[in-house]
Order: structure tokens, then sequence, then C-alpha cells
């Protein structure tokens, strides 16, 4: 089928944290340079993504910051939005699923699925919590897993072995709101019935021979044990309210309304450009061709379930022509972890290398090492290494001799060939190698071997490029994008310019005025890749526009003055790379300190000394102190280490008030494991002694001791 337009959706980044080089490489960076590369084709492109913001995670988020989730997803939409455009993504809209558009696109979608019986409401079991008065929802909820026995199973999924199950399966469950163990009380629910959809789902996947493996076999993974009816609300007061009068107290699962956001931020997009009606021809038209570039985390909710909710609505809607999941990026050899601090967030690399080189170069590494089929890594020493040898030593190279020469033997004018019939010949020889046939002789013989080599590699490589681009083969393309360039050092070395200026001026400005047109068709195969350095190089040439199908003709003229020679990439030194890795491992020791819990047996039990040396006792000052809602023994304090700040929870509210102990030096355990006490993180322990009278008295150093001392 011929489609007329490309829709490009990116998986909605979840807002209760930032992004990380890992998220990047999976679902965004890919969609990115396809939605260029079509661009540069001619075509009509609409690349739309946007901020997941509702969800249990966020409540959590909110409850472990203090804040409100309405404080949680400003504050990382805010931040992950800025870190993206720094980034050169180049999405047409980027929105979000807390404005009342998408909610309101959100219950329409829920309201037709009743309507059509697709819908069915159901009563169950579900951990209640009577301590926080609510029945938690998945996320709230951890235990062993029921398949594989991992502990930090959650509600409703075990990370370890991806195992599906309902959360009263999870044995030995513990709260996270108050860290009991919940209760078991019925509540109801509305499930979506997906066995309606099977055999659509089996016909729709089984027509899709082109997708990769893993998206076929995880989907029909999922067939092959027969689709069951799925969970499609919430018991949280955080999401899109259920449309029903006997559903307070419970919103949209976010599964359902999460991917619905592409299309309430189409019709934003619409409407802010005046075409309100113009998102149906992105969402119902038949010759509108629908990407959806996500990780393999997020396949089966892209594969199957948003084809069946678009499928059963009825009502036009197009469904995904390829779903090119991503495997995931690793760090240094292993997972990214927010928890173990293992990771390099966007954000914290664009605040360190700010130049628009290094955005460059950031791209290039991740899309040559993309997770296409199989996990990958991003090594620091790699990075240094392509970064040096690739983009400096090839690229850059080829474009700061080209120029520099120019600059200094022609004053930076682009000069006339030597022969009258070189740019057709050029163009004729362009023309026979995209059509796969044998160039004119006669053209051959006007560019000679060396120029014949060029604009043959010029063509071919683009059209491979071209060919990669459209297979969803990024690597690839970046791997003959550079490939381009390294014919280009090659025509440049062979020719040897810095000779012919001496002996023959005007083939020398015939070599010079190939280099020229070498740099706009890498400013244009580069361009999906390195946005910057293209846009850099398109503005030194004078090129108003860059299209894919001019890259390799030349069309910059003869006479056009180029004032510099820039340096696109600079060397990337050890030291750089030294310090990086340091500071990733010191950040991840640091955070591994806080693993260690200490469990204190009873009296007659002994301990051996390392187990003692574990603990680290650290001097602290008392910064403020206030008394938590709702509870008679807590206090909340800010403390200073010396080195860092926190803030503890201690159990002394009947034994001090906040005016006592502020300013004094206590004795707390700085490696504890964090934990939530009223639903405020605690970072530590402080130490207090339990009186004859049964009083608690905290454990003040004597003398003048500062802040981060060590307690032997």
């Amino acid at each position: 089928m011929s489609f007329q337009r490309t829709l490009i959706t990116s998986a909605l980044p979840y807002t209760n944290g930032y992004i990380h080089l890992g998220h990047c490489a999976g679902a965004y960076l890919p969609a990115d340079m396809y939605a260029r590369y079509m661009r540069l084709m001619g075509e009509e492109v609409l690349y739309i993504c946007g901020s997941d913001e509702h969800g249990a995670a966020i409540s959590i988020a909110a409850e472990q910051e203090g804040v409100s989730p309405r404080e949680i997803i400003d504050k990382y939409h805010a931040d992950n939005l800025d870190a993206f455009r720094r980034f050169g993504m180049s999405f047409d809209w980027y929105s979000r699923t807390s404005l009342p558009l998408h909610k309101e696109t959100a219950r329409e979608f829920f309201l037709a699925m009743k309507e059509a019986g697709h819908l069915t409401e159901r009563a169950e079991d579900q951990f209640y919590d009577p301590s926080a008065d609510m029945f938690l929802p998945d996320r709230y909820v951890e235990g062993e897993c029921p398949k594989c026995g991992s502990d930090k199973a959650r509600g409703d999924q075990c990370d370890s072995c991806g195992a599906y199950y309902d959360q009263t399966e999870l044995k030995n469950p513990v709260s996270l709101i108050s860290g009991k163990t919940p209760e078991v009380r019925k509540t109801s629910h509305w499930y979506l019935q997906l066995g309606h959809f099977q055999t659509f789902l089996e016909e729709f996947v089984g027509q899709h021979t082109e997708w990769k493996d893993t998206v076929i076999q995880q989907s029909m993974g999922w067939l092959k044990q027969g689709l069951e009816d799925r969970c499609i609300t919430r018991d949280l007061n955080w999401g899109v309210e259920v449309p029903l009068d006997d559903a307070e107290g419970k919103v949209i699962y976010v599964w359902f309304e999460a991917v619905l956001g592409y299309i309430s931020a189409t019709k934003e997009w619409a409407a802010h450009n005046n075409t309100p009606e113009a998102w149906e021809t992105w969402w119902k038209d038949s010759t509108t061709r629908y990407l959806a570039f996500i990780g393999k985390d997020n396949l089966v909710f892209h594969a199957l379930l948003f084809p069946a909710i678009l499928h059963a609505r009825n009502d036009g809607y197009i469904l995904p022509d390829n779903v090119p999941a991503n495997e995931f990026m690793n760090l240094e050899g292993e997972k990214f972890s927010k928890s173990r601090r293992w990771g390099i967030d966007l954000r914290d690399y664009l605040s360190e290398f700010t130049e628009p080189q290094h955005v460059d170069a950031l791209r290039y590494v991740l899309a040559k090492n993309m997770p296409e089929n199989k996990d990958s890594d991003f090594i620091w020493k790699d990075f240094q290494a392509r970064v040096n040898n690739e983009l400096g030593n090839q690229l850059g190279n080829f474009v700061r001799r080209s120029l520099h020469f120019l600059q200094k033997q022609f004053d930076g004018i682009v000069p006339e060939p030597e022969a009258d019939e070189y740019v057709q010949s050029w163009q004729r020889i362009a023309e026979a190698v995209r059509n796969g046939t044998e160039p004119q002789p006669s053209a051959v013989e006007v560019l000679g071997p060396q120029g014949f080599e060029l604009v043959s590699a010029l063509a071919s490589g683009m059209q491979r490029v071209s060919q990669h681009y459209n297979q969803f083969r990024f690597r690839d393309a970046v791997l003959e994008s550079m490939n381009i360039a390294q014919a280009a050092n090659k025509f440049f070395n062979d020719s040897e310019p810095w000779k012919l200026v001496k002996d023959n001026k005007e083939q020398c400005a015939t070599v010079l005025f190939a280099c020229v047109q070498t740099i706009k068709c890498l400013a244009v195969v580069f361009e999906p890749i390195l946005p910057n350095s293209a846009q850099q190089l398109r503005e030194l040439l004078h090129v108003d526009t860059l299209r894919w199908s001019d890259a390799p003709m030349p069309t910059v003229a003869p006479g056009t003055a180029i004032t510099d020679a820039p340096i696109l990439f600079t060397k990337v030194e050890d030291s750089t790379i030294d310090a990086q890795v340091e500071k990733l491992k010191a950040r991840s020791a640091a955070m591994n300190l806080h693993e260690h819990e200490v469990e204190y047996d009873i009296p007659e039990n002994v301990v051996t000394f390392d187990q003692v040396m574990d603990v680290r006792l650290k001097t602290a000052t008392i910064l403020e102190a206030e008394k938590v809602k709702k509870s008679k023994k807590l206090l909340k304090l800010q403390i200073d280490l010396g080195y860092e700040q926190r803030q503890i929870v201690a159990g002394i509210a009947q034994y001090y008030t906040p005016e006592d102990i502020v300013g004094k030096t206590i004795v707390v355990v700085a490696n504890l494991k964090p934990a939530k006490l009223m639903g405020i993180e605690s970072q530590g322990m402080l130490l207090a002694v339990n009186t004859t009278g049964g009083e608690l008295r905290l454990v003040i150093p004597d003398g003048e001791v500062g802040a981060g001392m060590d307690v032997r």
C-alpha cells in the first residue's frame, strides 16, 4: 500500500524520574533519526510524544519526596522536556496526560468500550492497608514472587523473571505505605475482555512478518497462552477518574489511558495549529502509516493492547504499521539502576558536556551502539574512541582539511571545476548509480578515476543508508554514513591537492570543488544523527535546505564564499573519561553503603567484629526539627553530617520538643538503608539511651565535637 504521510510516536516517558541514556537509545533517538530522515526525503511527518503522568509510581514518588503528585509531574515533565530539547529531539508536539483534553479522550474510550460490551465488572480480593485506610494498587505492595521467589516483586509483575500475577498471590506481602502486612478485602473493578480480540490480534500480528523477531515472538507468545481479561481500573486518588456514578475513588488504569496520550497529543497539536479536525487525518486515514517506537518493556502494550483498543473503538482508527522495539542498553556492563544509582541521566550529561558538538557526539555513540536486536553497552572508553577516531579523525578531519586548504589556496571561494562538462558528468554518474545502469564512458573520463570513485561512493552510499533507515537498521545506517566520510578522506588523500596546487592549480580547483560538494553530501547524510553539525555545515555552505535526493549532486555553486574551516569535534581526553568513570563508581558505592542493613539481635546473641565495623557511626548537627502530623512519637529532623545534609525521622517527640534539640550534636547510623515512617523517608537513625525510668535520652558527644566525625 502507498502511504501519503507517516505518524511517529515514542513511548511516553514516565514522570517519576529523569530520562537516562538507556531510554534515549531505546525509544527516542531511533524515532528522531527516522523522523529526520523522512523529512529529508520530502515526506509528510508528524512526530508525537509527551509525559505519562498518572499511576501509582508517581503517587509513591510524591509521598517519598513529601510533595503532591502535581509537583512531581511538573518537575520531571519540565526537566525531561528541556533535556530532550537540548538533545536535539525534533518532536512536532510534546504533550502531557494530565491535561483535560487527554482525560476527556480516555473517558470517551472507556465509555465506548463499556457500551460495546468489552468491559465487565468483577468483585475481587485486593490488599488493603488499614493504617493508611486505602486499597493498595500493585505498585504499593512488595513481596516474594510466586514464580521465582524474588523478594522484591511488585504487586502485579516480577522484574526478575517477568511473570505477571494477581497481587494476592504474592508471598509475605508488605505495604509500601506503612511497612506492615496488608489485609485482603473485597473491592470491585472493571476488566477489559481481551479474549474478544484474540482472533483479530492473531491475524494482525501474523500479517506483519517484517516486524522484528523479538516483537513477533513476544506477541505470539502472549497469544498462544490465550488472552485473559485485564483490569482497567484501580483504587487510587491520582489519575483519570472513571466516568461512572458508582466509581468514586477509582481511576482508569494507566496502562489503558497512557497509550491514548498519542491521540490526545495529536488533538492538541491540531488545535494549536488552528486545524482542530486535522488529527483525524493522522489517526483515521488509511493512507497514514503509523510507527510506534518503544523499548522491549513496552512491547506488549503497543503490539497487542493498543491495537486491540483502537480496533474495539470501531471508529476508523488506523493500527501500527510497525513497532520497532529495541532491547536494553546497559552501562559499563551493568543494567541501569535507579536504586543503585548506576546510570547517566541525560540532563546530567548535558550539564557537563554543554557544547552542540557534545550533543552530536552522544547521539552518534548511542546510535552506533543502539540495542536493536540484543542488549548493548554504553562504555565511556568506547565513547572516547568513537568520538576521537570516527567523528574527529574521519568526518571532522575531512571537513577541516578541505576547507582549510580552500581558505589557504582559494581565499575560501568555491572554485570552478577544470572541465566545462564536470558538473553534468557528475550528475550523470550519480543518476546511473542510482538507477543501477552503466555510466557513460565520457562522463567517467571527465571525472577521472578518483572522481568517479568518489561520486559512485556518494550515490551508492546514500542508497545503502536509505535502505537501512527504511528497514529500521539504524546501526547499519550510521556505519554506512561514516563509510561515506571514509571515501571522502580517501579521495582527498589520493588526489594530493597539496601537490596539485604547485603543478596544476586548475586540477586542484576541481578537487576542492568536489570536496565542497562532498561536505554538503555529508551534511545531509549525517543530519539525522548529528543535527548540530549538519546545521553548522549547511550555514557554512549557504545551503538553505537539505534534501536527500540532492545529497550526492554538485549543488554548491562556484563562487560561494566559505568563511571558516571549523573543528567539528575536539578530542576527548583521558582525564575527562577517567573522571566520568570514577564519578559513576563513587555514586554507586555511596548508595551501596545504604544497602547494608544492620540486624540487631537480642542481648544474649553475639555479633562478629566485621558486623560491628559495618556500622558507620557519625556525628551530626540538628539543623531543623518539626513534629510529624498525626503522630505523637515522631519528629522529622534535618541534620548536617559535615559532608551532606539529610532527613531522618526519630521516635523522640515524647521526650524532646523541636526547640530543645535544634543545634545539638548527636550520633547517627549513617549507612542505614532508608525507610519510610508515616510516609516520610528517613535516611539514617540517631542513637539514644533507654534510661532506668523508661525515657529516651540522646547520645551526645562530650566536649566540642563538630559534624561528620567518626564514632568508634
